[in-house]
């Protein structure tokens, strides 16, 4: 396996969590990167999907609910609490794929706090891959730069990630049907997702 992004967490004093009624997650990098900065668990946290919300149940946060899928589903199900959430904090990368604090605007306070950064490891793709796995839209991006292919495939989570890639010759881009860990496997053995 060759990665095309290292996470790295943002060394940072341990986070004010004075006012923040809870805390959201676009990704278990972004728990496991606020994990080591404050020993605090007893925020209700709100995951975009079951990978993260497990990730957050592993690292000692009792209270998670999942929104079982995307950034969107997030914001809806934040939403939906209203006024009962209180101020969010959103953990998350650097340069994040997607802006929640911004679909949140005007329903629910929220700020994103860089817990982490992806950066590109500059590996080399080897010439014999078959298949890459693209979690995200940065993963797509680095991908894209290590052209040309030939006869290969690319699996995105989804088509925010697949998008950086547009259309490339010898790539076949395939879609995961939904944005989690298990479809974009078994996409993997699916050719009737394509982009």
């Amino acid at each position: 396996m060759v990665p095309l992004l290292a996470i790295r967490p943002i060394p940072q004093p341990a986070p004010d969590l004075t006012g923040i009624a809870a805390l959201a997650f676009t990704s278990a990098n972004g728990v496991a990167a606020l994990a080591v900065l404050t020993p605090d668990r007893s925020r209700p946290v709100f995951t975009v999907g079951d990978a993260t919300a497990r990730a957050a149940r592993a690292a000692g946060f009792a209270r998670v609910e999942s929104a079982d899928g995307d950034l969107d589903r997030l914001a809806a199900l934040l939403a939906a609490r209203g006024g009962g959430v209180g101020p969010v904090l959103v953990p998350g990368a650097r340069e994040p794929a997607g802006d929640l604090p911004a679909l949140l605007r005007g329903r629910v306070r929220a700020t994103a706090l860089a817990v982490y950064e992806a950066v590109a490891t500059g590996a080399a793709a080897p010439q014999a891959f078959d298949a890459v796995l693209v979690h995200s839209a940065r993963a797509g991006g680095a991908l894209a730069a290590l052209g040309p292919f030939r006869d290969q495939v690319a699996i995105a989570l989804s088509a925010a990630a697949a998008a950086p890639l547009g259309d490339r010759s010898g790539l076949e881009i395939r879609l995961a049907p939904t944005p989690d860990e298990a479809a974009l496997l078994a996409a993997l053995g699916n050719p009737a997702r394509r982009v």
